[in-house]
């Protein structure tokens, strides 16, 4: 198994609930094809630029090991995900 760690912003106008689904989700993901090793919640930061012209947005990652066909299918999820506004998945493994 690999090492990885996922980076996402969630939309900050969701409630509370939804921004918790979303992270559950994200880890239901994760945990069908590897393990979650750990889950840091930043909460709400300040965008360095705004996306979808929101100024701020609710910061998660996410340091997992998988194989390495699960960053692919995690990506394409968090493409049609509307709560996930920005993604980026990174093999720590990698020199």
């Amino acid at each position: 198994m690999t090492n990885y760690e996922v980076m996402f912003i969630i939309d900050p106008t969701l409630e509370d609930e939804a921004k918790e689904a979303t992270v559950e989700t994200v880890k239901g993901i994760i945990e069908a094809d590897g393990a979650v090793d750990k889950v840091d919640v930043w909460g709400m930061r300040k965008l360095a630029y705004p996306i979808q012209k929101k100024n701020e947005g609710y910061y998660v990652v996410i340091e997992f090991k998988a194989n390495p066909t699960l960053p692919k299918e995690l990506d394409r999820r968090m493409r049609i995900s509307d709560a996930v506004i920005r993604h980026l998945i990174i093999n720590k493994d990698a020199k």
